[in-house]
């Protein structure tokens, strides 16, 4: 188990990681805490000292399309109805419903993770056995999980360091609680503030195995492991990078377009004040005068002009609209803004969620790998403690996306099918004279999406069939009735 001097310097180290400064980055951006949030305005004081300007409109809104675009992606990648975990097999679909389909807990953590993925470029959930002694999942933050390898090529993970603030102390000081893993146990730490890491005291047993707990009357305790570290992690791609890397230049750009056209109208609002013979010798003094009083103070041959200034609002506005569409395009997102056009045929919906299929069609590839490391787990599990032997190649994964349609559309479709299933039925009907009976009804059945197998004894017979079978019954009973007299 690693020491508290070794983990404190697992720790320093990746607070400077250039992947959790993406990362934190990424969970800025997805929260609305957008650079514009940071931008100043500077002018030069009468001494030439650079300095903040404070009599300008400095108007900073955050337009957040990077949260909407890691929302659509993970509900459009969440959106089948029946679920995503398959088998043939029925009892273990049955399993797989009850672990993954129908387990709304699970579902909620797994979205969790989608995002974070999307938002930071990976993200975890680790495994645990509840208080009922099930196998259950929770999402853990990527923002503060670290993987510990003996060599950075390694695929093993040695170690897992989970670490999250328990609380704020009285004096403002962050508490933050320290995890160690590896594949028998656990090991707890604490730091409080800017201290030393060290164990932490509070914790009964440290470290403990994965699993402790009580049994029977006399609580006696027992233990055990998972048999490996049960951290799960789920990549956005292979070098883990963030999905608002290719959007946050145009997403900065629109932010400052945006707000730079806020603070012209509310400066210029009422034009520029040309001053003749002010009195005062401060022009910020005349500049709070013309805001808060509207008057200023002129000699005798003084006087104000009022001077307007046209502002370059188409301009701004067709960047505006340039940049939302670049948004929307290297993001690779659906905008709904567009749909309303007039034009809204299923083909046109299907064409606008291009990009968006794109995007997670590559997200899918993941999620089938993460999905079947977790599978693989509960597969395990379940074999180990009901004595069967499912295995990993009997489950599949299907995600169905769902999107909007034209319901005029839609009932067009199936007016023409259901014309061409008519047209299908009557070409039989032509030839049902010269084709046999089991022939025909298979035929029938393809067409109408029926199973034959299903229907198959309760299809009336024809007369030669009948009068075979009922041959065969005679002669059955005539063989039972020799039997019986032998």
């Amino acid at each position: 188990m690693l020491t508290a001097e070794e983990v404190s310097a697992f720790l320093a180290k990746d607070a400077s990681d250039s992947l959790k400064q993406q990362a934190r980055e990424g969970q800025r951006y997805y929260d609305g805490d957008h650079d514009i949030r940071r931008y100043r305005l500077y002018c030069r004081d009468r001494d030439g000292h650079l300095v903040e300007d404070r009599t300008r409109s400095n108007i900073r809104i955050s337009h957040p399309f990077f949260t909407e675009l890691v929302d659509q992606a993970v509900q459009y990648m969440l959106s089948g109805k029946d679920g995503y975990a398959f088998s043939d097999l029925p009892d273990l679909q049955k399993i797989l419903d009850e672990a993954f389909n129908h387990n709304d807990r699970f579902n909620a953590e797994l979205y969790e993770a989608l995002t974070g993925c999307l938002v930071k470029g990976c993200d975890y959930m680790y495994a645990y056995r509840d208080a009922e002694d099930r196998l259950s999942f929770q999402w853990a933050d990527s923002l503060g999980i670290i993987e510990v390898r003996a060599r950075d090529t390694d695929d093993h993970c040695d170690y897992v360091i989970y670490w999250y603030i328990d609380r704020i102390d009285k004096d403002g000081e962050p508490i933050r609680k320290i995890q160690v893993w590896d594949s028998r146990e656990v090991a707890f730490f604490i730091q409080e503030g800017l201290k030393a890491v060290r164990m932490d005291s509070n914790e009964p047993t440290n470290p403990r195995p994965h699993v402790l707990y009580t049994k029977g009357d006399d609580g006696d305790l027992y233990y055990g492991d998972l048999g490996f570290i049960p951290f799960f992690r789920l990549d956005l791609n292979r070098r883990r990078i963030s999905s608002l890397t290719a959007i946050k230049g145009i997403i900065d750009d629109y932010d400052l377009m945006n707000c730079s056209l806020s603070n012209n109208l509310q400066d210029l609002a009422e034009g520029i004040y040309v001053v003749r013979n002010y009195m005062g010798d401060d022009i910020e003094d005349l500049v709070d005068s013309i805001r808060a009083r509207k008057a200023v103070g002129v000699d005798d041959d003084g006087g104000v002009d009022i001077k307007t200034i046209d502002i370059p609002y188409e301009a701004r506005k067709a960047k505006l609209a340039l940049d939302e569409d670049n948004i929307y395009r290297f993001g690779m997102g659906f905008n709904s803004q567009k749909v309303g056009d007039g034009n809204i045929t299923n083909i046109v919906i299907k064409s606008r969620y291009a990009l968006l299929d794109l995007k997670c069609n590559k997200l899918e590839i993941q999620l089938k790998s993460f999905l079947r490391k977790i599978a693989r787990t509960v597969l395990d599990d379940y074999n180990s403690r009901n004595d069967t032997g499912y295995q990993e190649s009997d489950i599949y994964f299907r995600f169905e996306r769902e999107t909007i349609t034209n319901a005029l559309d839609n009932a067009q479709i199936a007016q023409y099918e259901a014309q061409a299933r008519q047209t299908q039925v009557n070409t039989l009907l032509s030839l049902a004279e010269r084709l046999d009976d089991e022939t025909f009804m298979r035929s029938v059945c393809d067409v109408l999406d029926i199973d034959y197998e299903e229907i198959r004894d309760r299809l009336p017979k024809s007369d030669a069939a009948q009068l075979l079978e009922d041959e065969g019954d005679i002669e059955d009973e005539s063989e039972a009735e020799g039997a019986a007299e032998a």
